[in-house]
């Protein structure tokens, strides 16, 4: 089956004809110089903003130091929110007062948290989640509704919870290693599409045999 176009805003098509406003492909609902995404990977809200990157990503500033990272075909759930290293506070001293947040001279220069949050490929991030600064997840990854997340999480991982914590792993780690080596997101789109079928039912075997050469 071929794949929808990676250039269209709203991806889904209703049966009527309409599209659907309520999930967009990320890489064409916003242009953000610190968040960085891949082809297909979408959002879906109940509430559509206009800005999407500022309902996904509230702290993260054109003038911020960090990158929000999302890889390709990343399925991100209604009220998941990415709080990034912007907004976090000094802790070392003897207060977390952000002094320097209110001096126009010194407000962009002050940034004591500069962490990249990275997210991996065909990563679902259930509702509601939250993902903390400078967190880490791996490709494939499911989060589970309404998880905290910080620090790193392994490829294939099932988390839930607050924190968020490794419940079990999708695959078995032979299958996991092989997923990895494939690198199935990044094949051309068409080769993507006409192994819908092998990525759909979970086999390994077809899909390593459609693997482009």
């Amino acid at each position: 089956m071929p794949l929808p176009d990676p250039h269209r805003r709203y991806p889904v098509t209703l049966p009527d004809g309409t599209d659907h406003k309520g999930t967009v492909f990320l890489s064409e609902a916003f242009d953000h110089p610190r968040f960085e995404v891949g082809a297909f990977s979408y959002a879906s809200d109940f509430d559509p903003p206009e800005d999407w990157g500022a309902r996904l990503a509230p702290y993260l500033f054109p003038f911020s130091k960090e990158k929000l990272i999302l890889g390709k075909f990343c399925q991100i759930a209604h009220g998941v929110r990415f709080i990034t290293s912007s907004a976090n506070h000094a802790m070392a001293g003897l207060t977390c007062f952000p002094f320097p947040v209110f001096d126009p001279d010194r407000m962009s220069g002050y940034q004591p948290d500069t962490r990249d949050t990275i997210i991996g490929h065909d990563v679902w991030i259930g509702y509601g989640a939250l993902i903390l600064p400078g967190a880490r997840i791996g490709n494939g990854s499911i989060i589970g509704a309404g998880s905290v997340v910080r620090g790193d999480i392994p490829p294939y991982a099932i988390v839930t919870g607050n924190p968020a914590e490794v419940r079990r792993y999708r695959f078995e780690p032979d299958v996991i290693a092989r997923l990895e080596a494939l690198g199935w997101w990044d094949w051309p789109p068409q080769e993507v599409g006409a192994a819908e079928s092998a990525l759909l039912s979970g086999d390994i075997d077809r899909l390593e045999r459609l693997a482009p050469n």
